[in-house]
């Protein structure tokens, strides 16, 4: 039984991020087709950040209306709300409509808001409904969130990326017959297996969630259930959307958990910190958020993509894996200096800024068309992703031992800066054109 249980909610964490992590690593494919092209990345930023509406919503009602609130009610509403969604979304995600004389992705706008309200929401809901279990099981459903990221990314890796190739196309000048007219336009072979079987796939995963749900509720409540502070000692929750941006909610979760002796002990006091400490620690929230959920999101086609298909690819996928490896890494090696999180998160500013700049330059960064160019622009993703999501973590950890009141803040810090660096970004990407795009085959870029 209690090896069914473990596996139960393991599975039921798979539910909590998959469908805005499978949004995230299937860009590569979708940014070909859709009419919003590169800028695609930059709206989808701002439509998780207004799912943020659901946690709202889940905690203004647990504090105006106490125990009004069915949680199991909730996640039924929400696992069906995201299956139905990734339903939709394979058979309406490349429909357009004419939005102010131009065409716009209307369906696919409004299914993935109903996606990150779901994913959204599973952060104020899901662990609440696990707390009614023993202590050692949150530890699994941990397990299964971490792999709502993981498994994506390596299904994305096996579905592979469209090789782009150039194919020469004539057209007739003007009204003359004989005035034909050669151009290159860039063709893209499809991949392993398309779009809307990988949105049939996310819907089956969401489908394991709700069933594993379906099966917790049943279970007989045979075992005391505990009481005691599930989490002692924990590295705190990272919602896992890079990716997914705007993932951090109230609290932010919590991710690992030591074992043994350190479950049934008491919170202790964590270590004091001046107010030039806190400070910093608050700002390390606040700017490895905006950048990690919000900066860097919103231009990743263009840094990416000048190198072709397959660096947007590698680098999408890779990152969406280097999240809970991340997780995991803290959970065993933890290191909670200021001075290291600090010179972690400028390495890892640094590898952003290379990013930042990549997409500055586009369509022709720096040593394009070249293997040494894609490889740099693919390790300098999944560095940047690997080194601030450890920065998260251990940042989590060290106001969870404070206090509580200091996770919560946390939060809210997470929350802001992931706000910021959407809404700062989308009008420099959307209004004011400030980086360009390409095309494969015939963008010319100097020697």
């Amino acid at each position: 039984m209690t090896l069914l249980v473990h596996m139960l909610a393991c599975a039921f964490g798979l539910g909590s991020w998959v469908a805005v992590n499978g949004l995230w690593v299937e860009l590569p494919l979708i940014v070909n087709t859709l009419p919003e092209a590169w800028e695609l990345p930059s709206y989808l930023t701002v439509i998780i950040q207004l799912a943020n509406l659901g946690p709202l919503l889940v905690t203004l009602m647990h504090k105006l209306c106490p125990g009004r609130l069915k949680e199991h009610v909730v996640i039924y509403s929400i696992l069906s709300i995201g299956i139905l969604s990734c339903i939709l979304l394979a058979f309406f995600w490349d429909k357009t409509t004419i939005v102010a004389g131009a065409s716009h992705s209307t369906a696919f706008f409004i299914i993935t808001f109903f996606l990150s309200l779901v994913d959204c929401t599973s952060s104020v809901t899901f662990l609440p409904f696990m707390m009614q279990l023993p202590a050692k099981y949150v530890t699994t459903y941990f397990i299964g969130e971490g792999l709502s990221g993981f498994i994506p990314g390596i299904v994305a890796l096996a579905q592979g990326v469209g090789i782009a190739k150039c194919v020469n196309s004539s057209h007739t000048a003007g009204n003359h017959t004989d005035g034909n007219m050669w151009s290159l336009h860039t063709e893209y072979l499809p991949p392993n297996f398309s779009t809307e079987v990988f949105f049939f796939f996310l819907a089956a995963m969401m489908c394991i969630s709700l069933a594993a749900f379906v099966a917790l509720n049943r279970l007989p409540r045979t075992c005391e259930m505990s009481t005691e502070n599930l989490v002692p000692d924990s590295v705190a929750s990272v919602c896992s959307g890079l990716d997914n941006p705007g993932a951090e909610t109230d609290g932010e979760g919590v991710k690992c958990h030591r074992e043994g002796a350190a479950q049934s002990r008491p919170l202790l006091a964590g270590p004091k910190h001046s107010v030039y400490q806190l400070t910093f620690i608050y700002f390390l929230v606040v700017w490895v958020n905006a950048a990690t959920n919000g900066l860097l999101p919103s231009v990743q086609t263009y840094s990416c993509m000048p190198y072709g298909n397959l660096a947007y690819h590698l680098s999408a996928a890779l990152a969406s894996v280097a999240n809970p490896v991340a997780c995991t890494i803290a959970m065993f090696f933890q290191n909670r200096s200021l001075a290291f999180l600090g010179v972690l998160t400028a390495l890892g500013t640094g590898f952003g800024s290379y990013n930042m700049a990549m997409a500055a330059m586009s369509p022709c960064p720096l040593l394009q068309g070249s293997a040494v160019g894609e490889m740099i622009i693919v390790l300098s993703w999944l560095f940047f992703t690997g080194t601030l999501s450890y920065v998260k973590v251990m940042v989590g950890v060290i106001l969870r031992d404070r206090s509580h009141s200091a996770l919560v803040w946390c939060g809210a810090a997470a929350q802001m800066g992931s706000l910021v660096g959407s809404v700062t970004m989308f009008p420099l990407v959307n209004v004011y054109q400030l980086f360009t795009s390409g095309d494969f085959c015939n963008t010319k870029c100097p020697l």
